[in-house]
């Protein structure tokens, strides 16, 4: 795949999209690779991760860290990973603030953007048969049924939680697939997404003000080396899911958007804005707490709008400005491509 030439622009753009996809990545229910493919940018970031492969490796082994920058599109990577990064420890946080205080506009906005994925993907999709008709249905069935699943018990393994780190890039790779509402799923999203982000954004505050007394914290040593495990799991899951879908994307491209189109709006179920959120209870039936004081979620229990409360019509009112930030994201790329 050719490397397309980048304007300052452009790259400031990137970054921006980066941000997107980390915050999109971190809350339950959205996905990060959504962004991906409706700006564009969902196959470059696919084949580069792809490039990440043994011929990288030698580059690495032979000193040619240049050559090997090039090969993995690197300039690309670095903007969007630095974006997401940034992301993961601002606009995230951000997010979360939103989330607790208006938690239905904020889903009715990601509800929005979905809906608008879909009109996105669909719109230039013009090969449906009865076998990709089929694999949307599957598609849909399969998110579907992502809804219904209950959540298990928390589990700081090390093998699990590297596999954990497997699925939770998921959401980068895969359209559709939140790799949060995953982890919500296998119990283990409040460890490994806030538990174990706190003991690394803890150390780094202390390392800073010249304080290592955290070498003699056993439970702080525990967390970071949940971190570290989760965070292998993450870049194997990222390389290796990478070189499979760039696999099918090749062989199988109209089959595999199908399947995206229908796991898209079976996932719509995961992020319906009327839901009354269902917190973890202990032994006592008290609620509880991660590290840092919030209440852990279980899961979600949906319910149907009221047509005369005023919250209800702005909620619809975030949903249309979700479904117009999409548009508007299609509206700049043709632009773009039009004056490219």
């Amino acid at each position: 795949m050719q490397q397309p030439t980048r304007t300052l622009m452009d790259k400031f753009f990137l970054f921006i999209k980066g941000l997107a996809m980390g915050a999109a990545n971190k809350v339950p229910g959205v996905s990060g690779g959504v962004v991906a493919f409706v700006a564009g940018f969902y196959e470059e970031f696919i084949y580069s991760l792809q490039k990440i492969n043994l011929k990288a490796l030698k580059l690495i082994l032979n000193g040619r860290f240049k050559s090997f920058f090039q090969y993995i599109n690197g300039r690309f990577l670095s903007l969007l990973l630095l974006g997401m990064l940034v992301s993961y420890f601002s606009v995230s946080k951000i997010l979360d603030y939103f989330i607790a205080q208006k938690e239905l506009y904020v889903w009715a906005a990601f509800f929005g953007m979905i809906v608008g994925s879909i009109y996105y993907i669909s719109k230039d999709f013009h090969h449906w048969s009865r076998k990709t008709v089929f694999f949307s249905i599957i598609g849909i069935a399969i998110g579907v049924s992502l809804s219904f699943f209950n959540p298990a018990k928390q589990n700081d393994n090390l093998l699990f939680v590297f596999f954990c780190g497997i699925i939770s890039v998921s959401g980068m790779t895969l359209p559709g697939l939140s790799g949060s509402f995953i982890l919500i799923l296998l119990g283990n999203y409040v460890l490994l997404l806030v538990d174990s982000v706190n003991a690394l954004y803890d150390t780094f505050a202390e390392v800073f003000q010249g304080d290592v007394s955290f070498v003699n914290n056993s439970e702080r040593i525990e967390m970071l080396k949940i971190l570290m495990v989760f965070t292998l799991g993450s870049v194997t899951g990222l390389v290796t899911l990478s070189h499979l879908l760039s696999y099918v994307l090749k062989h199988y491209k109209y089959i595999t958007t199908a399947i995206i189109l229908g796991f898209i709006t079976g996932s719509l179920g995961v992020v319906w804005p009327w839901k009354k959120t269902i917190y973890r209870l202990d032994a006592h039936g008290d609620i509880m707490t991660d590290s840092a004081g919030e209440k852990i979620i279980a899961n979600y229990q949906r319910y149907l709008p009221h047509i005369h409360n005023g919250e209800t019509w702005i909620a619809v009112g975030f949903i249309i400005i979700g479904i117009l930030i999409v548009l508007a994201l299609d509206w700049y790329g043709e632009k773009n491509t039009e004056n490219g």
